[in-house]
């Protein structure tokens, strides 16, 4: 099971308006490069190479809902399916969320504010054919905020 790890400064964004969670464009992107809290904006990250059925700047994911209930925000989002075609994707370990919509997070950095990253324990690679699907959790969703 994949762990999630949140980027430090998504706190900030959500505080300073840069994220609209129910509307703005989710992305997913892979890399093989380990993420870190302290990571801000999508160009900090190392991702892997385009082609082969894997687009740079990573596949949008659609939010299935975002709201609150008893005071705690939940955001559900839909799955992220990547299918190797051509040849290989990969090597990859990690999934990254960011927000593909801001022009600068609340630092003034340049687009694509990071959200959270995912840690699958060790690399992927797909072989031609092969699928790997980023399981946004339907019940508990990709994050929640109490």
């Amino acid at each position: 099971m994949a762990t999630y790890n949140k980027h430090q400064i998504f706190v900030e964004d959500l505080a300073e308006k840069i994220h609209n969670l129910a509307s703005d464009t989710l992305k997913v992107l892979l890399t093989n490069t380990a993420p870190t809290s302290a990571n801000t904006i999508k160009s900090n990250l190392t991702e892997i190479s385009a082609g082969n059925g894997y687009t740079a700047g990573g596949t949008q994911t659609s939010q299935s809902s975002s709201g609150q209930t008893s005071g705690t925000y939940k955001l559900v989002c839909g799955d992220v399916v990547f299918t190797a075609s051509g040849g290989s994707i990969g090597p990859f370990r990690y999934t990254d969320l960011y927000n593909d919509t801001p022009t600068a997070n609340s630092q003034g950095a340049n687009a694509d504010p990071l959200i959270a990253w995912w840690d699958y324990g060790s690399s992927i690679t797909l072989a031609a054919g092969e699928s790997f699907t980023w399981d946004a959790d339907a019940t508990n969703g990709v994050l929640q905020i109490a």
